[in-house]
C-alpha cells in the first residue's frame, strides 16, 4: 500500500489493549495521565513503563490500523540494496526495507503513524511503499546485521545518552527525582532492555552489573562461568542501576542498604522472571539479576538433569517413601533446588498435599503450596515449618536447613509420617551427617529419620557440534578411587569452540551425583561416630559411587571434559 492509503484509526489503541487484557485499567489511566505531560505516543509509553511488551503493542497496532505484521525470521538472507536509504536514515526513522518488487518497496516500520518519515522514503526512492509492522528491536537488529559495520548498537545508545553530568567516577543524580528522570530516558531504557535480551539470547543465568572505580563492569554467567560483555561507560552507572531498580519496584533513593525485587517480562518470545539483588559497595551499588524462565518443563524432568537410569530408579524409590528426610547437598549454585523441584514433579499428584518453604521461590510449581520465607516479619524457616506441619501435608520441602531449630522440626515431621525434602551446604554426602550432628541433632534421631543424602555438582556439557576426541594422560587414570570402575580405553573428548556455542566449546550444564542411601549398617555407624571418612567407607562398601566417579563416567561417554570434573570435585577429595 502507498503511504497515502494507510487506513485511519478505527478504534482507540487503549480500548483494544483493555479488551484483549494486555493492560489493566489502572495501568492505562496512569499512562494516559503521564501522556498529558510528555506528549509521547501511548503505546511507546506503555512499553517504556514496562506495562506492555513490544510484541503485544505490535499485535494491537496491527488490529487497530489493519496493517500486517512481519517477523524478523521473514526477512530475506540478503535484503534489497536501496542506495537512496542510508543505515543512519533507517535507524533514525526506525524502518527496514526487506523486499523490492518492480516499483514497490516493502518496508518494516515500528511507527506507521510517522507519515513524515514514510513520505520522505517515498520521495527519495520514487517508489510506492508497502508498509508492514515490526518491533523496534527486530528492525534495529536487522539494520545492525545487514548494514552495521561501525559503531555497535550499544555504542549508539551511549552516544544518544550524552555526556554525564558529573565527573568520571563520581556518582551522578544525587536526588531521587533526578535518578528517576535518568532511568526514564529512552536511551537508558533501550540499553537495559538490550542487556537483558542479549543475556537471554546467550543462555545466561545471571547478569552482573558492578560499578568499579573507573569503569562499569557487566558480566553474564553462562553455564556457571562469568564472561565480561560490552558495557556502558562509568558515567552511566547511576542511570543504568536506577533503571533496573525502577523496573524491580525498588526504592531508587535507597543506596545504603541491600534490596531485593523482581521483574516479569517477555524477552525474545520467552516469559522471564528476573530476581534482582542490589548490594552497596565502595563505588556504588552492585546489581545481580538472576534469569528464571517461567513454565520451564525441564524443572520436573529428572532425566534431563544427568541421572543415570540406575540412579533414577533409586531416586524413584526414595521419593515414593511415605516418610523420612531426603537431603540434597552441595555449594551455592550446584543445582540443589532444581533437583528437588524435579523430585517434587515426580510425586506431584492430586492424592498428595505438597507444601514448600523457600527463600526465594525460584519457580512456580503448579499444584504445590509454595511459601516465601520473610524473616523481617518473623516468618523464618523454623517458624514456617512449625505451621506447615499443622496443614496436614504429605510432603514438605524446606529450602535449606540452616539451624538446629529447623533441623529438629524437620526430623520431628519425618518421624510423624511426613516425607521431608531439604538442602544443606556440605561438600559430599557423608559430610551432611557430620554437619547435622555438629549442629546439635542427636545421632539416634538422625539415624532413624534420614533415608538418603544426594550430593551434587554441575559440569558444563560439551558442544556436540565441535567436540573432538582426545587421549587422556596416564595420570588421569590414577585419579580413580575404584580401579574396577574405569574402562580400559583412555579416549575422551575436549572442548573446541564454534559459532553454535559462541566459541566457548560448551552448551548447557548437567549434574554429577553421589547418592548415599541409609541402610542398617550406616544407621548403626551414625550412632557410633559422625566422622565422614568412616561413613564414606561404609557407604562405598554398599555401592555408593562418588562425585568424581560419576563425573569421570560422563567424561568417557563424551558428555563433559576431565578439566570440568576436576574443577568442581577437587575440594571433595
Amino acid at each position: 500500500m502507498s503511504t497515502a492509503s494507510i487506513p485511519g484509526v478505527h478504534q482507540p489503541l487503549g480500548s483494544i489493549l483493555l479488551a484483549t487484557g494486555k493492560v489493566s485499567a489502572d495501568d492505562l489511566d496512569r499512562a494516559l495521565e503521564l501522556q498529558k505531560s510528555n506528549q509521547e505516543r501511548l503505546g511507546k509509553l506503555l512499553v517504556d513503563l514496562g506495562m506492555l511488551t513490544e510484541r503485544d503493542l505490535l499485535e494491537a497496532m496491527s488490529n487497530q490500523l489493519h496493517i500486517p505484521k512481519v517477523e524478523s525470521s521473514e526477512f530475506p538472507e540478503l535484503p534489497p540494496e536501496v542506495k537512496a536509504l542510508s543505515p543512519r536514515f533507517m535507524r533514525a526513522g526506525k524502518f527496514f526495507p526487506f523486499d523490492q518488487r518492480d516499483s514497490e518497496l516493502c518496508i518494516a516500520v515500528a511507527d506507521p503513524l510517522d507519515h513524515e518519515t514514510l513520505e520522505s522514503i517515498r520521495l527519495v526512492t520514487n517508489q510506492n511503499l508497502i508498509v508492514f509492522l515490526a518491533t523496534e528491536n527486530d528492525i534495529r537488529n536487522a539494520i545492525e546485521k545487514f548494514y552495521g559495520a561501525g559503531t555497535s548498537s550499544l555504542g549508539r545508545l551511549v552516544e544518544s545518552f550524552g555526556q554525564s553530568e558529573g565527573e568520571e567516577g563520581a556518582p551522578v543524580g544525587e536526588d531521587a527525582e533526578h535518578l528517576r528522570d535518568l532511568a526514564l530516558e529512552a536511551p537508558v531504557i533501550r540499553l537495559v532492555n538490550l542487556l537483558i535480551s542479549r543475556a537471554v539470547e546467550s543462555r545466561a543465568s545471571d547478569i552482573h552489573i558492578e560499578p568499579m572505580e573507573r569503569e562499569l563492569r557487566v558480566r553474564f554467567r553462562i553455564d556457571g562461568v562469568l564472561y565480561p560483555v560490552e558495557a556502558p561507560p562509568r558515567q552511566m552507572a547511576a542511570a543504568v542501576i536506577s533503571r533496573v531498580k525502577l523496573m524491580a519496584k525498588l526504592n531508587i533513593a535507597e543506596r545504603r542498604l541491600p534490596q531485593d525485587g523482581s521483574i516479569r517480562l517477555k524477552v525474545i518470545g520467552k516469559d522471564i522472571d528476573l530476581r534482582v539483588s542490589t548490594l552497596p559497595t565502595m563505588y556504588g551499588e552492585s546489581v545481580v539479576m538472576r534469569i528464571l524462565a517461567r513454565n520451564d518443563k525441564r524443572l520436573t524432568d529428572l532425566e534431563r538433569l544427568g541421572f543415570s537410569p540406575e540412579m533414577l530408579e533409586r531416586m524413584r524409590k526414595i521419593t515414593s517413601r511415605p516418610h523420612g528426610i531426603f537431603l540434597v547437598t552441595g555449594p551455592t549454585g550446584s543445582g540443589k533446588s532444581t533437583t528437588l523441584y524435579g523430585a517434587l514433579g515426580k510425586i506431584n499428584q492430586t492424592d498428595k498435599k505438597i507444601v514448600t518453604l523457600e527463600d526465594p521461590i525460584e519457580y512456580e510449581n503448579p499444584g504445590v503450596n509454595q511459601v516465601q520465607v520473610n524473616p523481617q516479619i518473623g516468618l523464618t524457616f523454623a517458624a514456617g515449618l512449625r505451621h506447615i506441619v499443622r496443614q496436614d501435608p504429605d510432603v514438605i520441602m524446606v529450602g535449606e536447613i540452616r539451624d538446629i531449630e529447623t533441623a529438629e522440626i524437620a526430623i520431628r515431621a519425618a518421624l510423624t509420617g511426613h516425607l521431608v525434602f531439604s538442602t544443606l551446604h556440605t561438600n559430599d554426602a557423608p559430610s551432611a551427617i557430620t554437619r547435622l550432628i555438629d549442629m546439635g541433632v542427636p545421632a539416634y534421631l538422625l539415624s532413624s529419620s534420614l533415608i538418603a543424602v544426594l550430593a551434587q555438582r554441575l559440569v558444563r556439557v560439551l558442544c556436540p557440534n565441535c567436540k573432538q576426541r582426545t587421549e587422556l594422560p596416564a595420570a588421569a587414570l590414577a585419579m580413580n578411587e575404584s580401579d574396577s570402575f574405569f574402562p580400559q580405553q583412555r579416549m575422551a573428548y575436549r572442548a573446541v569452540g564454534c559459532a553454535e556455542c559462541r566459541q566457548i566449546g560448551f552448551r548447557d550444564r548437567v549434574g554429577i551425583f553421589e547418592l548415599m542411601e541409609l541402610n542398617e549398617e550406616l544407621q548403626r555407624q551414625i550412632v557410633r561416630t559422625s566422622e565422614s571418612n568412616v561413613l564414606r567407607e561404609v557407604a562405598r562398601r554398599h555401592g555408593m559411587r562418588t562425585l568424581r566417579e560419576d563425573g569421570l563416567e560422563k567424561v568417557f561417554t563424551g558428555v563433559t571434559t576431565l578439566e570440568e570434573v576436576l574443577r568442581v570435585t577437587q575440594e571433595t577429595v
